[in-house]
């Protein structure tokens, strides 16, 4: 990841006016209402709002598993239609697969018939992963002995292991305790500075938002909409110490009082609807 933010960097997913209708009992339930952004090549992009707003919708839709109802979502100027190994997606719930060894995970999505990653190199990638990941000594353990934190280290190499493109994460961090999250923030960073990906996060946690973004997109209360777009003004390379940033605390102030705004909007609407 380079030092400077990629402001004049390609554009490489653009949501174009988005909007997604489920059905329900009561009719269409609109969770996306014109939603328009671009995400340039190298960004870390979080996007952060009230719980049950649309945020996971809008990454589903980058990642291939929901279309829009209209609007587009273009990868490299060609509509998002399908999942596909360019975009590596990591949820909350660790995402591993608890009857195969932390080895055998890793190298699960290299023997697809999709990837193109000859077999020769399989041995290296996983061996490489369970190093940066710090896994090596639990090669052959499997996911049920392994701490929250390590299961979530395991679903990030599997993710990487796939030399995807984008990393799309979905609050990967929000099952584990305040010290474990830390840790896995600072090696998330690490390895991107490494490996240089472009990323969407959903998160409801503000300073994690600014500690690891580029840019942070607030959105409203369901259905959600663009409400502002923050550029985060620290470069990459980060370390802790930017916590102590007075800008930090101002960053964080401004984005707490919005989410809380959207907040409080939700609260009327369900009052609203239980009239």
């Amino acid at each position: 990841m380079n030092t400077a933010q990629p402001t004049d960097a390609p554009v490489r997913v653009s949501f174009r006016d988005v909007m997604v209708e489920f059905p329900t009992a009561q009719g269409p339930m609109r969770v996306l209402d014109g939603v328009s952004l671009d995400i340039r090549q190298g960004e870390f992009v979080s996007v952060i709002g009230p719980s049950g707003c649309g945020k996971t919708t809008l990454m589903n839709i980058l990642g291939g598993f929901v279309q829009p109802t209209a609007g587009q979502v273009l990868l490299d100027g060609r509509p998002v239609q399908e999942p596909g190994p360019d975009r590596g997606v990591i949820f909350q719930e660790y995402g591993v697969f608890p009857w195969l060894t932390v080895r055998q995970n890793i190298a699960f999505g290299l023997n697809l018939a999709g990837n193109k990653v000859p077999k020769s190199e399989h041995k290296g990638i996983v061996e490489r992963y369970m190093g940066l990941m710090g896994l090596s000594d639990f090669a052959d353990h499997f996911p049920k002995h392994l701490s929250g934190g390590m299961r979530q280290r395991l679903a990030i190499a599997r993710a990487y292991a796939v030399r995807p493109q984008f990393l799309l994460m979905d609050e990967p961090f929000g099952a584990l305790d305040a010290q474990t999250r830390s840790a896995m923030q600072d090696l998330l960073l690490q390895v991107l500075q490494t490996e240089g990906k472009t990323v969407m996060l959903i998160t409801h946690s503000v300073d994690e938002a600014i500690y690891l973004s580029s840019r942070i997109v607030v959105v409203t209360a369901r259905p959600a909409r663009i409400r502002t777009v923050i550029d985060v003004p620290f470069g990459y390379p980060r370390a802790e110490n930017v916590h102590e940033d007075p800008r930090f605390a101002a960053l964080r102030a401004q984005i707490r009082e919005l989410v809380m705004q959207e907040y409080a909007a939700q609260a009327r609407q369900a009052v609203r609807l239980s009239d």
